[in-house]
């Protein structure tokens, strides 16, 4: 077998514990970014419909 297939079946036996990444943090950030995307939209929703709206009837 060769080296290099040594390492990638090491690898894949036992990952790297460094690599896992910070889950707690992507989950903040994708529930505060889903709340900042909802809170645009209470506020800006109308006013953007009805920028669409007029938009759509100006190319009829």
């Amino acid at each position: 077998m060769s080296r290099l297939n040594r390492r990638v079946l090491e690898r894949l036996q036992h990952p790297p514990h460094d690599e896992r990444g910070d889950v707690p943090g992507w989950v903040m950030i994708t529930v505060m970014s889903a709340g900042l995307v909802a809170l645009l939209a209470a506020i800006a929703g109308p006013e953007l419909s009805s920028m669409l709206r007029d938009a759509l009837n100006s190319v009829r």
